[in-house]
């Protein structure tokens, strides 16, 4: 397997005596790798400074939120204290990110990683380690740890325990660990310390977590030993994955990325890293993504299967079983990533992203009413059963109840996908994908895998909602099926409809892609939507539809439109291969959270469609 590290990307970036590349304080979005452990993530600025880590998990309170709050928020710095230049990539096949800073009078280069948890011994419950190793001539190095628990909320005291500064909050307590890497010092509510960094001399600084337990304080040469592991660690996970086709590099960041995304006690795969990002600087579309989605399942599924993951693909089915029989037979929009299904809605005190607030913590979405999560469950259980020949007895049972609740449910108004908090309407990409509940439904009683006790009556309510698509949901005038029944607006939603099997009108499926690349696409960039949704301001590109745009070209005989196109967006990463959820057409500036887990799996299955109609046109 050859190499996957994120491509080469350089930039001057003004040390922090100057002020960086940020705006009043904060980082472009564009700036920031993720790096992770399985159970929390934090995300890294091309400046050396950790802005966004909740602790002990990741849908916990950040520790550091300088993100959504550059003053309030806390951060881990760690740079030159003079002018320099930065250049960064994640080590070949692994979520350890190296960064490069040359200076007049050096170079010196920051390996940072979350450590993977070692059974065998006694670790740190969480613990993030940044090594700094100098390659030439001597850099001035300076950092700073500025914890900030409970979203800063909660009282922050500092002392030294067996000569090693110790922040606490409550049951939390974070060590700073400091060895080469100058005296470490504290004032108020941080640690700081300076050093000069030499070539062939290395240093290191160690945070490590405890939360309702004993603070675990390591030795050095033990957190050598475990960021050598962790490489290694990441290396064989990477090793055993299967894909050969098309843009390799792109696919495998894209599964790693992924990968960071696996809350590794239950399985559930998170939307995002983080919170309230916005999708319009200054606007109020922020919302809490560290949550998992139902939306999201079939493409997730799918993407552990095609390359090569099955251990995780059957955790994450199970969690998916595990929490929608909390809410069975009604789904919830999204879950928590240990299952539960409560997800109140709080706004912080933080001023937002640049000033974009409100900062939200906690999903309101949970509760709407979002129809097409139906046909996204049957289509991922679908998938499993495929793939593992079979299904668990009480799970096939809960689905032919769920196929009984969509012939009724299915004639409602709903949300829709986008969640957007207009009134409830009838929208298409929702009807569609009750089709496809009842679609997978009929097939898996057919086949003997879930009770058919219900079958013809899901044959006749599957042909039923065909006919309210085609005979409401599809304008002439636009030559598209539309955003909703009766509506002239566009959806680039209804893509997944064609994408997970609606077998509607071939021709007019075929009509509405080419509308809406007419009419949603502006270069490698697609909108989610035409018409009003609810919410004031507008927003940016969201990244999916157009890898959804890409798959959709190459399924419909239009390949070397599709191949072009996926140029195009795999050239929109970020210069360590990731993606947010959305992008400014203008600025190509990122929006919205990251690393986005559907913008990744979009362009998972993009790539493997393309790259099974190219074998296609070749045979």
């Amino acid at each position: 397997m050859g190499s996957i590290s994120g491509r080469a990307g350089t930039g001057t970036v003004p040390g922090p005596s100057t002020g960086g590349l940020r705006f009043g304080g904060y980082a472009p979005l564009r700036d920031y790798a993720v790096i992770g452990d399985g159970r929390t993530a934090a995300l890294v600025a091309r400046d050396g400074s950790v802005d966004w880590l909740g602790l002990p998990d990741l849908d916990s309170p950040a520790v550091f939120g300088a993100v959504l709050d550059t003053a309030r928020g806390g951060r881990f710095t760690l740079a030159p204290s003079v002018p320099y230049r930065s250049e960064r990539r994640y080590l070949p096949s692994t979520n350890v990110l190296e960064t490069t800073f040359r200076t007049n009078t050096g170079t010196g280069r920051v390996t940072d990683a979350l450590t993977l948890h070692d059974e065998a011994t006694l670790t740190p419950m969480r613990e993030l380690l940044r090594r700094v190793d100098g390659l030439s001539g001597s850099v001035p190095m300076h950092w700073s740890v500025e914890p900030r628990f409970g979203y800063g909320t909660r009282h922050t005291r500092i002392a030294r325990r067996a000569g090693v500064p110790v922040a606490t909050a409550g049951s939390d307590a974070l060590a700073v660990c400091a060895w080469d890497a100058g005296e470490p010092a504290w004032d108020g509510d941080a640690v700081s310390g300076h050093f000069e960094l030499a070539g062939g001399r290395h240093a290191l600084l160690a945070m490590p977590f405890a939360h309702q337990e004993p603070l675990v304080l390591p030795a050095r040469s033990e957190c050598d030993a475990r960021l050598e592991a962790t490489c290694a660690a990441w290396r064989d996970w990477a090793h055993d994955r299967l894909y050969t086709g098309r843009w390799h590099q792109a696919v495998m960041r894209s599964l790693l990325a992924l990968k960071l995304l696996v809350y590794a006690p239950s399985g559930a795969v998170a939307a995002a890293v983080t919170a309230s990002l916005p999708e319009e600087i200054g606007g109020e579309r922020n919302w809490d993504y560290r949550f998992s989605w139902v939306r999201d399942s079939a493409f997730t599924l799918a993407a552990f299967l095609r390359l090569g993951c099955p251990a995780e693909a059957h955790a994450y089915f199970w969690w998916l079983m595990h929490a929608s029989q909390l809410t069975h037979p009604s789904l919830n929009v999204l879950y928590r990533l240990d299952g539960g299904h409560r997800t109140p809605e709080k706004t912080l005190s933080w001023e937002g992203y640049r000033g974009s607030g409100p900062v939200r913590i906690g999903n309101a979405a949970a509760r709407q009413v979002q129809l097409d999560t139906y046909g996204e469950l049957m289509q991922t259980a679908w998938q499993y059963a495929q793939a593992m020949g079979g299904l668990d007895g009480d799970v096939a049972r809960r689905l032919a109840e769920l196929a009984d609740l969509v012939c009724t449910a299915w004639e409602e108004p709903d949300a829709g996908i986008w969640e957007v908090r207009s009134p409830p309407r009838h929208f298409t990409q929702s009807k569609m994908m009750c089709w496809v509940a009842l679609d997978r439904a009929a097939d898996l009683a057919e086949r003997g895998l879930i009770p058919s006790w219900h079958l013809e009556r899901w044959h006749t309510t599957r042909d039923e909602i065909a006919a309210f698509i085609e005979g409401r949901c599809f304008s002439p005038d636009r030559e598209s099926y539309v955003r909703a029944a009766g509506s002239d607006d566009l959806d680039a939603a209804v893509l997944l409809g064609h994408l997970h099997g609606y077998g509607g009108d071939g021709h007019r499926m075929r009509a509405t892609i080419r509308a809406l690349d007419r009419h949603l696409r502006h270069g490698p960039y697609v909108d989610r939507y035409s018409g009003a949704d609810g919410l004031t301001g507008g927003e940016g590109a969201f990244l999916a539809c157009s890898f959804w745009l890409a798959e959709s070209l190459a399924r419909t005989g239009s390949l070397p439109q599709a191949i072009e196109l996926m140029d195009e967006l795999i050239g929109l990463a970020n210069d360590v291969g990731l993606y947010s959820e959305e992008i400014d057409p203008t600025t190509g500036d990122f929006l919205g959270n990251l690393p986005q887990g559907l913008s990744h799996l979009a362009l998972i299955s993009s790539a493997c469609a393309i790259t099974a109609a190219s074998k296609d046109t070749t045979r």
